[in-house]
């Protein structure tokens, strides 16, 4: 028989009983006007967050307070909300890519990082439920080590099941630094994989587009749901609860015990956990 839900993230919005939230909504372009999709948008310190859609639009519902706008190709944008905004424009530049670094030497193949051992063989899943409108850029990954530059070549995970229609992930690689653990995303562009709807389990194996060098040091390389079919969200939240199929707009995979951090919403608070969701990660060690 088959375990279900033994580690269930289901997506509930964050209260805020001391202030009013007002709707912010709009459009988010590079400076020739071409939208930008997957953009991070929310307040961070509230863990308040979305992510854009493929054209550019957001909407979201905060306080009063500085809207923030992340992605890894551009300079962090701000917009200061003083009450309900419509049909916004929001303009980021892109940044200076970071240099690519190469080392002379000679290398070795490996693996920096390997899934783990699955919980109660297959049958163990961590379940993704998309039960709100704001429940973009869920996260969970694993941590790596590496004592030497390493020269990432190789991402694999695995989805169980999927039944999010128009489903996209990203693969983020963050660096984490300092005893209060900040984590920097690395990557000058992102990493997106379309995820089909099937009942059936589905590999992936990503070979980033540019160089990825890892310096010595510690890393949080995660999985993450930037996008879906908008309207098949709505129309699964317009349903009454009691006539909702417990299947839809639920994504799997296959739960293994190895440390992890987990983030609930986009810019939300990454917190430590103790299973992830078997990413693996492979390329060669300069020696």
């Amino acid at each position: 028989m088959r375990t279900r839900l033994l580690f269930t993230l289901v997506l509930l919005p964050l209260m805020l009983s001391a202030q009013d939230k007002v709707r912010v909504r709009g459009r988010i372009v590079n400076d020739k006007g071409d939208a930008i999709e997957y953009v991070h948008v929310g307040i961070p310190k509230y863990g308040i967050g979305t992510v854009s859609s493929p054209e550019g639009l957001f909407e979201i519902n905060v306080p009063a307070d500085t809207l923030e706008f992340h992605h890894v190709s551009y300079v962090t944008g701000y917009y200061p909300v003083t009450g309900p905004a419509e049909d916004l424009v929001i303009v980021l530049n892109e940044t200076e890519l970071r240099p690519a670094v190469f080392i002379d030497g000679d290398t070795k193949e490996k693996y920096l990082l390997r899934a783990g051992t699955p919980i109660l063989g297959n049958q163990g899943v961590i379940s993704f439920g998309l039960k709100t409108e704001n429940y973009k850029g869920t996260e969970i990954g694993s941590i790596a080590h590496t004592s030497k530059p390493f020269l990432v070549q190789n991402i694999h995970f695995s989805i169980k099941s999927n039944y999010i229609p128009g489903c996209v992930v990203s693969v983020n690689i963050h660096r984490i630094e300092g005893k209060k653990e900040s984590f920097t995303n690395i990557l000058n562009k992102p990493i997106y994989a379309d995820v089909a709807v099937s009942k059936d389990p589905q590999e992936f194996d990503i070979q980033p587009d540019e160089p990825v060098l890892l310096e010595p040091g510690k890393y949080f390389i995660s999985f993450q749901i930037v996008g879906c079919d908008d309207q098949a969200l709505k129309d699964y939240l317009a349903t009454p609860e009691t006539e909702r199929n417990h299947l839809d707009m639920t994504l799997d995979c296959i739960i293994y015990f190895k440390s992890s951090y987990i983030r609930e919403t986009a810019l939300g608070e990454l917190r430590h956990v103790p299973v992830n969701m078997g990413i693996s990660v492979k390329g060669l060690e300069y020696l």
